[in-house]
């Protein structure tokens, strides 16, 4: 299974692709996850976060 974004915690979606007849078929939607260089209490650590959360800022990358 594809990481989550340890700083919102975003994760998996699940949901359904429903055809013209009413079909259903389950889909599942994975955040983009991006493993970066982050500075976390001081210490340069490697994280997993989302695209939104470092480009809104809340990655303090080092």
């Amino acid at each position: 299974m594809p990481a989550h974004c340890q700083i919102c915690g975003k994760h998996r979606m699940v949901g359904n692709t429903v055809s013209h007849a009413n079909n259903r078929q389950l889909t599942k939607n994975y955040p983009n996850v991006q493993r970066v260089h982050a500075v976390v209490d001081g210490v340069p650590q490697r994280v997993n976060a989302c695209t939104r959360c470092i480009r809104s800022g809340k990655v303090v990358k080092g």
